[in-house]
């Protein structure tokens, strides 16, 4: 694979840059720089900024508005984006259910579905987890039983618990796994599901988390009706569905861009000069051997990341690479967290919930809010599936064990 900018490379690089400094929305910056919660209107208008370029599916096939962009143009795209601080699109529906559909949908859902996710007009959240089923979602409860319908139609009916969905309190659908076959193996009795969210027995609860958001909540299913109509794949078959969306999930999680930004802002950070006159953090050689350290290992997972891409765009998809990209993209977050945590010293401890920027806060500006991210940052190894879990696919799929 060759990594050298060729002369259209260099030409999209500045493309995109010059793109990002013109048409961010303002108003989104701003809300970024200030650091106020973002609505669904605030993720919405950089999606549709994006759909209008034809550029907010960079992964999905041109027929259904991707881009065609060489796996260079992608990992320049991320770069640029990074470096621009500028929010991703979320990955819900295009990196996650997109694939899904343009793979496994019948023409009439993929007609149906797929135009409103590229274009930033309906939210979907992920209806996977349950309270009793997290790393081992095979042995999920939510049932879904098949019965016919007062106009002649076939529906399945959802009762159960689904937790720790992210941003559903935004959603307007939802793609959940249900068990609709609870005497076969747990694998395959289970049925991928679209769900509208505004459809009568869908509750969404919050859950606050440690460190003072709602990011995540708990999504309740009681006697809801969904048109058999909205299934992906065959009955009993949505474990295939699931698979390979996690596969798209757990290679998105990696986040390598947005942490080559984050070690930028640490060595600022480490270079402050402290205020017992004890001199600037990066001068303590055990610290700044752990952020080289770190910047090792961020290398070696970006090299791994730009493999991944020229093997989908070579028509194959994520593999049990994957897992790799999760389990070290997540560890080396969790990392940067603690260094900046580390750097801001005893300014990082105060943790002022739902002021405005620099409203009250203690210390430098780049120590306000490490805490809060820190704390947030210690699920990143659970969900996608957990390290360990990742760890026995790569022994089953990669050593043979």
């Amino acid at each position: 694979m060759d990594l050298d900018f060729s002369p259209q490379d260099a030409a999209f690089r500045d493309e995109a840059r010059a793109f990002l400094a013109e048409s961010y929305p303002k108003a989104l910056r701003e809300k970024q720089r200030n650091e106020e919660a973002l609505t669904k209107e605030d993720y919405f208008s950089w999606h549709r900024v994006l759909a209008a370029k034809g550029w907010s599916a960079p992964s999905w096939p041109k027929e259904w508005g991707g881009t065609g962009w060489t796996p260079t143009q992608k990992y320049i795209w991320s770069e640029e984006l990074a470096r621009a601080d500028a929010i991703p699109v979320l990955p819900f529906g295009v990196a996650m259910l997109g694939p899904v559909l343009y793979t496994f949908g019948t023409e009439e859902q993929k007609a149906r579905f797929l135009p409103g996710i590229r274009d930033g007009l309906v939210w979907w959240c992920q209806g996977y987890s349950e309270p009793g089923a997290g790393s081992d979602l095979a042995s999920l409860n939510t049932r879904a039983e098949r019965i016919a319908g007062d106009d002649g139609k076939e529906y399945y009916l959802v009762n159960g618990q689904k937790t720790w969905t992210t941003l559903a309190q935004y959603a307007d659908w939802g793609f959940f796994l249900v068990r609709t076959d609870p005497a076969v193996k747990p694998q395959a009795g289970i049925s991928f599901l679209l769900i509208d969210m505004t459809s009568p027995g869908v509750t969404v609860r919050p859950i606050v988390t440690l460190e003072g958001g709602h990011e995540v909540n708990d999504v309740f299913l009681d006697n809801v009706k969904v048109p058999v109509e909205n299934r992906i794949f065959h009955e009993n078959q949505g474990w295939t569905c699931a698979k390979a969306l996690l596969q798209h999930e757990r290679s998105g999680i990696a986040g390598v861009a947005r942490s080559k930004r984050g070690l930028e802002r640490l060595r600022q950070m480490a270079r402050t000069e402290l205020a017992d006159d004890s001199g600037p953090l990066i001068a303590d050689p055990f610290f700044r051997r752990k952020v080289a350290d770190l910047e090792i290992d961020l290398t070696a997972l970006e090299y791994t990341e730009l493999r991944t891409l020229a093997g989908e765009s070579s028509g194959r998809g994520p593999g049990p690479e994957s897992s790799i990209l999760k389990i070290k993209g997540t560890e080396i977050q969790q990392r940067l967290s603690e260094l900046a945590l580390e750097a801001a010293g005893h300014y990082g401890a105060p943790y002022l919930r739902g002021l405005p920027h620099n409203a009250g806060a203690i210390g430098p500006d780049a120590a306000h809010g490490v805490a809060g991210v820190y704390f947030n940052t210690r699920k990143t190894s659970i969900y996608g599936g957990s390290n360990e879990i990742q760890r026995n696919i790569i022994a089953k799929l990669v050593l043979g064990l």
